[in-house]
């Protein structure tokens, strides 16, 4: 029986380190299951709009994913996803364009970025209860500048529709092709550059590498960055599908963003995962969510499911730490 056991165990952990080919096999069986339960799944219309799902909550993984390597984590990308559209929506409608409205929105994210960053690696703050706090900060914020009415863009900029509505040739979103750009940039910047390989070092050892020369303070700092900055352009995205600055978006986003990303094998330990995996991750989670949609599965139902998927995605980190 031991034997048996110890065989099992052996071949629980070749599939773990096999990670992104045992997530490609739950996407092709999610993708034939949906694709079974409801007529409309196969659809291009559909397959399009999912695409474009996936694409905000892919661009904030790979911020959220330098972050989680560099040994830290933000959930206030949710709020974040609110606040930043704040700016983007009031400045266009006091100018007409929608670009003059993307820098304050982009700043906004990189001062949340900052000032996490600060807290953590400055004041030595856990990163968890630092944005924590922020989450609910920046929530507050959103209901005193909105009063929980959402403000609606009122210029004629068709740029903004655009963005998050334009297709290529009818059937690719404009947002996913900006998804599939920064993915492939930041796949080889954690791959092939000096950053990305300190940045692991410091997830995984952060003393270590001071010891070397390497400042880990500095390179989290540098990672609460990015993460601002890509759940900013995530949230412009957002707020452009949405048409208006909304008090309530983003709730739930951080979570939703967590989750694929540790089931892509992201490890919250720091210093473990890669982009290819998170974005296998993120499309598993995107299937389900637009698979139980098509099948009128119940909203009660939907959060069940979701939750699991989290707690599984954890249960599995740890898994995979305990065996590593």
């Amino acid at each position: 029986m031991s034997i048996q056991r110890s065989a099992r165990g052996s071949v629980l952990l070749r599939v773990m380190r096999y990670n992104e080919l045992g997530l490609l096999v739950v996407a092709v069986l999610l993708f034939a299951f949906f694709s079974l339960g409801s007529p409309y799944f196969l659809k291009v219309r559909n397959l399009s709009n999912l695409l474009g799902q996936i694409s905000m909550t892919m661009i904030a993984g790979v911020g959220l994913s330098v972050l989680v390597i560099a040994g830290e984590v933000d959930i206030s990308i949710g709020s974040l996803q609110a606040v930043v559209a704040i700016p983007l929506v009031m400045i266009m409608n006091a100018t007409g364009h929608f670009w003059y409205g993307v820098i304050p929105a982009l700043l906004t994210g990189l001062l949340v970025g900052a000032i996490n960053g600060y807290f953590v690696t400055k004041l030595k703050i856990n990163s968890l209860i630092v944005t924590l706090g922020m989450f609910y900060l920046l929530r507050g914020l959103v209901y005193f500048a909105t009063g929980k009415v959402p403000i609606s863009d009122k210029t004629d900029d068709p740029t903004f529709y655009t963005v998050a509505s334009g297709k290529l040739f009818g059937l690719i979103p404009y947002m996913a092709i900006l998804m599939f750009i920064i993915l492939i940039a930041f796949i080889y910047i954690l791959r092939h550059t000096t950053f990305g390989r300190r940045l692991y070092a410091v997830g995984g050892n952060p003393e270590v590498t001071r010891a070397v020369g390497i400042n880990p303070e500095r390179m989290k700092f540098k990672a609460f960055l990015i993460c601002g900055l890509l759940s900013s352009v995530s949230a412009i995205l957002l707020a452009s599908r949405l048409s208006s600055a909304n008090h309530m978006a983003g709730q739930g986003f951080e979570f939703q963003v967590v989750a694929a990303i540790v089931m892509g094998g992201v490890s919250l330990a720091g210093g473990v995962g890669n982009l290819v995996g998170a974005f296998i991750g993120v499309f598993i989670f995107g299937i389900i969510q637009n698979g139980m949609g098509l099948m009128r599965i119940g909203t009660q139902y939907q959060l069940v499911i979701t939750g699991l998927i989290i707690v599984a995605a954890v249960a599995i980190d740890e898994i995979r730490r305990g065996k590593a």
